[in-house]
């Protein structure tokens, strides 16, 4: 009889272990599910998604109907079609060019215009951004355009936010060629303007100071068509 009773209180303790621990368990649960209670920690309601100035144009112009069509038979003289023609592009609003050549007598023109649009993006950065790095880029690839003689830099003022400008000639196939580039930032878009005259026959060569300041002017106007 003594051994018996002896393990009666033990099988009542280890049979109240359990409750004991189920009933802190659920002590626990309740205190840190309430959100409402002083002291528990709120959602954040901040985003972790860096934030970046939006772009201040969202679509490009038709860069053949960019410059008017008086503009076109002033700068290219003998032009076939003022209309021009369209570059290739997997997307117009973000990058598109045209161009135009003519040959008025032995005088030759060509000038090419095209845009390069960026879109803000956290991951990468502002549109503003983005454009102002291309503009290095196509300053640095007209600085080092392949055959260059002569090349000459400048500035030009009052073209967009900041632009470059490049003068120089090439010979090819014993013709030689006078080309001037411009390249120009505003806001979140590129423009680059390629205006290019010869002499054939002998002829006269035109005189790179007009080119440049043709170039220029078609700068100006391709950048007054972006809204």
């Amino acid at each position: 009889m003594h051994r018996s009773t002896t393990r009666i209180p033990r099988a009542l303790a280890a049979a109240a272990v359990p409750v004991i621990l189920v009933t802190a368990g659920c002590s626990s649960g309740d205190d840190g599910g309430d959100s409402g209670k002083p002291g528990s920690a709120a959602p954040s309601t901040e985003s972790s998604e860096p934030q970046v100035e939006p772009a201040k144009f969202a679509k490009l112009p038709d860069p053949c109907a960019a410059l008017a069509k008086d503009s076109i038979k002033d700068l290219v003289p003998g032009a076939k079609s003022t209309a021009g023609k369209a570059g290739k592009s997997a997307d117009t609003s973000q990058r598109s060019s045209c161009s135009w050549d003519g040959l008025d007598g032995y005088q030759w023109r060509w000038l090419d215009v095209s845009y390069q649009r960026y879109d803000s993006d956290p991951a990468v950065g502002s549109g503003a951004d983005r454009a102002a790095e291309y503009y290095g880029k196509q300053v640095n690839a007209a600085e080092a355009a392949g055959g260059a003689k002569g090349m000459k830099t400048s500035a030009p003022s009052g073209v967009g936010q900041k632009a470059a400008a490049f003068t120089y000639e090439t010979t090819e196939d014993k013709q030689d060629y006078r080309k001037q580039t411009v390249v120009s930032l505003q806001e979140n878009v590129v423009v680059t303007v390629n205006y290019h005259g010869a002499g054939f026959q002998g002829t006269d060569q035109p005189k790179s100071a007009d080119l440049l300041k043709d170039a220029e002017k078609a700068t100006k106007e391709a950048l007054a068509a972006v809204k």
